[in-house]
């Protein structure tokens, strides 16, 4: 094949040289043969191009998780396969929070071929336990990295459960990688819990209230490490557990308002558990009558969602449609948390989950493909707004996630896949995610439906999920702070105008929240309500509109009364931004270096920003003069003009070529 290419290369080569020779357009394309010339080049071309696909899917099936990168990434693996430095550029991309890995130097100073350990894209560094080869065929060696991955986390979760009790926790969980001390935090409950109702039936009445008072002072304790001086990654780490650690007292003083006295109560069985067997070395989480072995997916130092009852009902009906072979499906409005919640009862499990955004432009094949990688590598895959596919391929893939649920039924080692024979991983997990009051939106065909067990999620309870992540922010009084965050939020829904750009959502009050956190760990000292007033504010007074300003502040007076703190002003920041405006030749108006200043402190907590208001106001010169304050403070910003209405929506966004199947990237 590659020398059938090399031909068609010199014939090509050869043409385009005649065609240099001829100026004349009409004449130098109707030479004769030119056109016959051209055919056959074309059919060569394609038989290249089969034999290349052919090729692509053998190495697929040798490492299933090329099924979920695109044809030129996995081309520029292969290529470069025997040279593991210039393939960790992609590791990302196949594993869930593998991003580089580190290797052995020789006497030179020079990487070896031997892997020494793995780094996660917050920097955490994990040794594995024993080396690994990275020698061969690329396809081999990822799949060492894989196995080396998952007995790296499964060794490092047996020590520490062992090792828990010889030292508080607080020390215990700095001596281990975040995702096992979470791990081995949530073993540890399940098994005090266990032993609180053994104590109970004892007749020791109180036992449980007992091991309520242990987690309170557990909890409080990691709660005054956040405000004293942490690394970035010890700081993610102590939040995660915090936020677990808030759903696990919960629990408990649950069971103990409800007098729940023996250990097969529902209100304990409908929790998620985590449990070590000595015996077997493995990690198992039990939900109900289901049961799960853990996976050993590297997951880095990643934050968890805050549990809420919501969550917990969304796990049950999800981890009950695995146990009985079916698919999970949350419906539910934009904002409630449906592709976040499968994800996050992923990594609880320790699987990987890839997520896959629908169009219309998905066809039955690039499902297929999908289906088939699930299948061979046991990950789970969460389709978000799968209504978007069309009909006639839905019916197709109905076909397809059956033929995938029934060879998981009968227990089969491998199976007949669209007329393929592949192996079967029977952790693989299929979720759909629907919104379905958006337009563009299909009804689901009846032999698809029947395949996925529904579950409404509904707007979460967001008081309790504000008031967890303020204590995991390091807040005392929580619970009344986010009483008083809620109270606001609700009655600016109620009481202000409605604006297109107005959120009063999760995702605001999520950036709020981080405002605040960074605040309290600047100024300790300061108390707590007045830190949160002052973020309530500054964040959200860039964005309302003047008439809706003194209803705002009126609200912040009225639920924290007499309290006026000053704005935090960084004036080293303010003189950048002064001197920006002067040399783009505008004049530096308090309000006009105000607005800048508003803006850079929303790029930090927010992807994207608009910047909203009437023709002549100087939306484009804030953006200017915040580019213009970067390049003084020697930040290399990037900035480039694009006007949406000069470019349709495939050249902006991207679009699969329907012919090949390739994405094309948008502007």
């Amino acid at each position: 094949d590659s020398k059938r290419f090399e031909g068609i290369d010199v014939d090509f080569k050869e043409l385009a040289y005649e065609a240099q020779k001829t100026p004349n357009v009409v004449q130098a394309t109707n030479k004769s043969g030119l056109s016959q010339q051209l055919e056959d080049i074309q059919s060569r071309l394609s038989l290249c191009e089969k034999a290349l696909a052919e090729y692509l899917d053998m190495k697929r099936l040798a490492f299933p998780r090329f099924y979920f990168i695109s044809s030129a990434d996995l081309l520029d693996i292969l290529s470069n396969g025997t040279n593991p430095q210039l393939v960790q550029r992609h590791l990302s991309k196949l594993f869930d929070n593998l991003a580089k890995m580190k290797f052995q130097l020789d006497s030179e100073e020079k990487a070896t071929k031997i892997g020494l350990g793995m780094y996660s894209r917050e920097e955490e560094y994990v040794s594995f336990s024993e080396p690994c080869d990275c020698s061969g065929p690329v396809e081999v060696w990822l799949n060492h990295v894989l196995d080396s991955m998952r007995a790296t986390v499964r060794d490092e979760m047996t020590e520490a459960v062992m090792a828990y009790e010889e030292k508080p926790r607080e020390q215990w969980l700095f001596d281990y990688p975040a995702q096992v001390a979470l791990s081995c935090t949530q073993i540890w409950w399940t098994t005090e819990v266990g032993i609180a109702f053994a104590r109970v039936e004892e007749g020791y009445e109180n036992a449980m209230k007992e091991y309520h008072k242990k987690q309170v002072t557990q909890l409080n304790t990691l709660v005054t490490m956040l405000i004293g001086q942490l690394s970035k990654g010890d700081r993610q780490k102590i939040m995660t557990i915090c936020t677990i650690d808030v759903h696990a007292r919960d629990v408990v003083a649950k069971m103990i308002a409800q007098k729940v006295d023996n250990a097969q109560a529902f209100t304990w069985l409908s929790q998620l558990r985590h449990r070590w067997s000595d015996e077997e070395r493995h990690c198992f989480a039990n939900i109900c009558d289901a049961q799960f072995l853990y996976s050993y997916e590297y997951l880095g130092n990643t934050p968890r969602l805050v549990i809420t009852p919501l969550t917990d009902r969304c796990y049950i009906t999800l981890t009950q449609s695995l146990h009985l072979t079916m698919s999970g499906a949350p419906a539910g409005p934009a904002g409630t948390g449906k592709t976040e919640t499968t994800k996050d009862l992923g990594r609880a499990l320790g699987i990987m989950v890839y997520v896959f955004n629908c169009s219309e432009q998905m066809d039955y094949k690039s499902c297929g493909n999908i289906y088939k990688g699930l299948s061979q590598t046991g990950a789970w895959g969460c389709f978000d707004e799968f209504n978007r596919i069309s009909v006639e391929v839905l019916s197709v893939v109905a076909v397809q996630v059956k033929s995938v649920q029934d060879a998981i039924r009968e227990k089969k080692k491998s199976f007949n896949f669209l007329g393929e024979e592949i192996n079967l991983v029977p952790s693989v997990g299929i979720f759909i995610t629907m919104n379905p009051g958006y337009a563009g939106r299909t009804e689901l065909p009846e032999n698809l439906k029947a395949l996925f067990r529904p579950c409404a999620m509904v707007v979460p309870d967001f008081e309790l999920i504000c008031e967890i992540m303020l204590v995991a922010e390091g807040f005392i009084e929580a619970r009344a702070l986010a009483r008083k965050f809620i109270t606001l939020y609700q009655l600016c829904k109620e009481l202000l105008s409605k604006q297109d750009h107005y959120d009063w959502g999760l995702r605001a009050i999520k950036s709020v929240l981080v405002v605040a956190g960074s605040l309290k760990r600047d100024d300790p000292e300061r108390p707590e309500d007045q830190i949160l007033m002052r973020s309530l504010r500054d964040f959200n007074i860039p964005k309302i509109v003047t008439d809706d300003v003194p209803v705002f502040m009126g609200l912040i007076g009225d639920l924290f009364p007499a309290l006026d703190v000053p704005r935090k002003r960084d004036l080293n920041f303010e003189s950048f931004v002064r001197q920006a405006v002067l040399d783009l030749r505008l004049q530096a108006e308090d309000n006009f270096v105000l607005k800048v200043v508003q803006l850079e402190e929303l790029l930090t907590v927010r992807h994207s920003v608009f910047v909203v208001g009437n023709a002549g106001t100087g939306k484009s010169q804030v953006m200017r003069s915040l580019n213009k304050t970067y390049q003084i403070m020697k930040r290399r910003p990037v900035w480039t003009d694009l006007n949406p209405k000069a470019v349709t929506n495939d050249e902006l966004f991207g679009i699969i070529n329907p012919a090949t199947r390739e994405w094309k990237d948008g502007k």
